[in-house]
């Protein structure tokens, strides 16, 4: 809790006024969400107890503007694990936004297609996750100030959210597809025997990501929505050898989609 404070503190020296409304995560290749957004930015490096980011495709910077009419805070870029931090690390932006106010996440991430169809540059809402990490981000003493010990996780991506999102994208003419995320550790990309796996356990698409931050994000009751892009076929699904780079280049225009979406359904909050 204190460097909670020591972080809501150094933020509201810097920017004035500072009440976000609404919570973003944007994923690999999803920049492009912020290219016609005014704000303030600061780096993650100049900000207290956040973890640095070196991923390529991950800015690393916290924008506070305005979406639609509402304060959002934007996380352009996120923590983790595989990068050596610790699940604590990792999501605590998002206890960060909790106390700052926020009461809606926004969730983006950039995934493997495991389901056959599923083409590459579709957006995928995310109905429900399967924890491949073999560990979680509630492990630790428990501060009961944030949240329960034992929180319940049958509707951690928000069913109104989603339904607005779904009739967002009908009114923009957009066909998102419904699925469930699979997450693991990471950097590795997965064996074909490994997807395989992952498409019997009930997997639509994988990532190294998310689900740490959608369980804490529960875990302090507030509303989640999430998307994945789909950025590539996982392994196995096609022939092609898996790259960063695919996955930036498809992000690319998979996030202008989006983009749009998450901005259609900012504007109905």
């Amino acid at each position: 809790m204190e460097k909670i404070k020591e972080t809501l503190n150094y933020l509201k020296d810097k920017i004035d006024n500072f009440k976000p409304e609404i919570g973003i995560i944007l994923g690999s290749g999803l920049s492009v969400f912020c290219d016609d957004l005014e704000g303030k930015s600061i780096q993650y490096n100049e900000i207290p107890n956040f973890a640095p980011t070196g991923v390529l495709g991950h800015k690393g910077e916290l924008l506070y503007c305005n979406v639609e009419g509402k304060n959002c805070l934007i996380m352009q870029g996120r923590f983790h694990y595989y990068e050596g931090n610790s699940m604590q690390e990792c999501t605590f932006p998002i206890k960060v936004m909790k106390m700052a106010g926020v009461k809606t996440l926004i969730i983006t991430n950039a995934a493997g297609g495991i389901n056959k169809d599923f083409n590459i540059g579709d957006i995928m809402l995310i109905v429900d996750h399967i924890n491949f990490m073999g560990t979680n981000p509630l492990i630790g003493k428990n501060d009961e100030t944030l949240g329960d010990r034992f929180p319940d996780m049958s509707n951690v991506y928000d069913i109104n959210l989603r339904n607005k999102a779904l009739k967002c994208a009908k009114e923009l003419n957009l066909d998102i597809k419904e699925g469930v995320y699979l997450a693991t550790t990471g950097p590795s990309y997965e064996t074909a025997a490994e997807i395989n796996a992952y498409r019997i356990l009930g997997a639509d698409v994988v990532g190294m990501s998310s689900v740490p931050e959608a369980i804490v994000s529960n875990y302090l009751k507030m509303n989640t929505l999430a998307f994945s892009m789909v950025t590539n076929h996982a392994t196995g699904v096609s022939n092609n050898v898996l790259s960063h780079q695919e996955v930036l280049e498809t992000g690319k225009k998979a996030g202008l989609k989006l983009s749009s979406l998450i901005k259609k359904v900012i504007s109905e909050l």
